[in-house]
């Protein structure tokens, strides 16, 4: 399907180091299941929607906020927002 050296060349052109040869066999793995997924011949599905007129949308309106957003934040300080620790 795909060769080694296709394999090495998008890896390299997104940057990824493949140092582990296993990864060569998961990537052919993950390629025949697009293959799969490709032969699955939904061409014929129907797809249902609700077709909505632009005239039924509501109109965009600008609200404006005259106050300063950050200072109505609790834990703020200075010109910061505290946060809780990650863990």
């Amino acid at each position: 399907m795909v060769s080694h050296e296709e394999i090495q060349h998008v890896a390299k052109l997104m940057r990824i180091e493949l140092d582990d040869p296993s990864i060569y066999k998961r990537v052919d793995k993950m390629i025949g299941y697009f293959d799969i997924l490709d032969s699955a011949g939904v061409e014929s599905e129907e797809i249902f929607f609700t077709e909505i007129s632009l005239a039924n949308l509501r109109e965009d309106e600008y609200i404006p906020f005259n106050e300063k957003l950050i200072e109505k934040l609790n834990h703020y300080k200075g010109t910061y927002v505290r946060a809780p620790k990650m863990v």
